[in-house]
């Protein structure tokens, strides 16, 4: 049977993915995030309001389309995280 992603791990996976990408400090474009983050563009796009909308993205203006950056309270977030995913693995549970 397969393993599908909780709502909490596509998030996290994006989040990684704006802060690991990110390498020039300009954003990251879309296609990247669709491409890593596995997911449709109009669910990616109606994540990416919701992450800008709570602050944990920062919506960069570009030549041409919007990018996206990591915000520190993205950072606390995926540490956050990282914690649970870490206590919840150590009592055999999967995220």
């Amino acid at each position: 049977m397969a393993q599908y992603r909780t709502q909490v791990r596509i998030i996290a996976d994006v989040l990684n993915t704006a802060k690991d990408m990110n390498t020039e400090g300009s954003g990251v474009g879309i296609t990247i995030l669709l491409r890593r983050g596995n997911l449709s563009y109009g669910r990616m796009s109606k994540l990416l309001l919701e992450l800008v909308g709570a602050g944990l993205l920062l919506e960069l203006s570009g030549d041409k389309a919007s990018k996206y950056a990591i915000s520190p309270k993205g950072i606390q977030f995926l540490a956050a995280y990282g914690q649970f995913e870490d206590f919840a693995q150590s009592f055999g549970l999967r995220l």
